[in-house]
């Protein structure tokens, strides 16, 4: 069975040479010529053939830059500004279509004839600067200052969110809701630790820490509210001794915790 550290190194290695590929992609876009010159050692038939596996920039860089947001946050928490802000830069200019700049709204890129320099001397370096920060994050895997406590505790959780599942199976709906009751506590606690939010409860609740992350800014109300749900069935399995928890629910409860253990951090 794939680790989360195995899963990491091969997703960041899938990220890393799809993006090599699009600053190949970006430069030839924006420099063609110069683009071309990098190859002129070879022939031109293979020069060709390795323009056709070059994506078209503006097609798959949302998609890239959106799983590689979600690298840089767990893993590289530090440079998501830098990261986020690269972005802007990208999407402000490259990725605006000519006919938007021609509006009006742009007047400083109002010469369409100087559309190709700005993107080189802009869109290029701050592209490759994101592409660099991507790249600095396996050298976190090889580094013995690399915390791999959020990996080894995400594996934990997996195994035990799994466990949960069987017993629901199995008709033992408290005990299953109960289990994934805990692994969203201890998550919770954690995504707290990570914002250097301070829990002054000594035994916090689902709810306290989910209030505590949305009063510093950390989740939205919709998260929010989805994590008060969650709370309510796993106090239904805890504490209501009066009704009986459905498999269905149960089932919401697991999903629910199992999707807020990958996607907040």
């Amino acid at each position: 069975m794939e680790t989360n550290l195995e899963k990491y190194k091969n997703d960041l290695d899938k990220l890393i040479t799809e993006g090599e590929l699009l600053f190949d992609a970006i430069q030839c876009e924006c420099s063609p010529n110069e683009f071309k010159k990098q190859f002129k050692k070879i022939s031109e038939v293979k020069y060709l053939d390795y323009k056709k596996k070059i994506p078209n920039f503006k097609s798959v860089y949302q998609s890239w830059y959106s799983e590689a947001l979600l690298c840089v946050k767990q893993l590289l928490p530090d440079r998501i500004k830098d990261f986020t802000e690269l972005y802007k830069s990208i999407s402000s200019g490259y990725l605006l279509e000519p006919k938007i700049i021609s509006s009006g709204y742009f007047p400083e890129l109002n010469d369409l004839s100087n559309f190709s320099s700005v993107m080189e001397n802009a869109a290029i370096p701050n592209f490759n600067q994101q592409l660099e920060i991507v790249k600095s994050i396996k050298k976190r895997f090889e580094s013995s200052l690399f915390d791999i406590k959020q990996l080894v505790q995400a594996d934990l959780f997996d195994s035990e969110l799994d466990a949960a599942r069987e017993l629901n199976k199995k008709g033992f709906t408290r005990g299953a809701g109960a289990i994934a009751g805990v692994v969203l506590e201890r998550h919770l606690a954690q995504v707290c630790d990570n914002h250097n939010i301070e829990i002054k409860k000594k035994d916090p609740s689902i709810n306290d820490l989910n209030q505590l992350l949305k009063d510093n800014n950390v989740i939205e109300t919709a998260d929010w509210r989805s994590i008060q749900l969650l709370g309510d069935l796993r106090n239904l399995c805890d504490h209501n001794k009066e009704k009986e928890p459905k498999k269905e629910e149960i089932e919401e409860l697991i999903d629910g915790v199992d999707k807020i253990t990958k996607t907040l951090f």
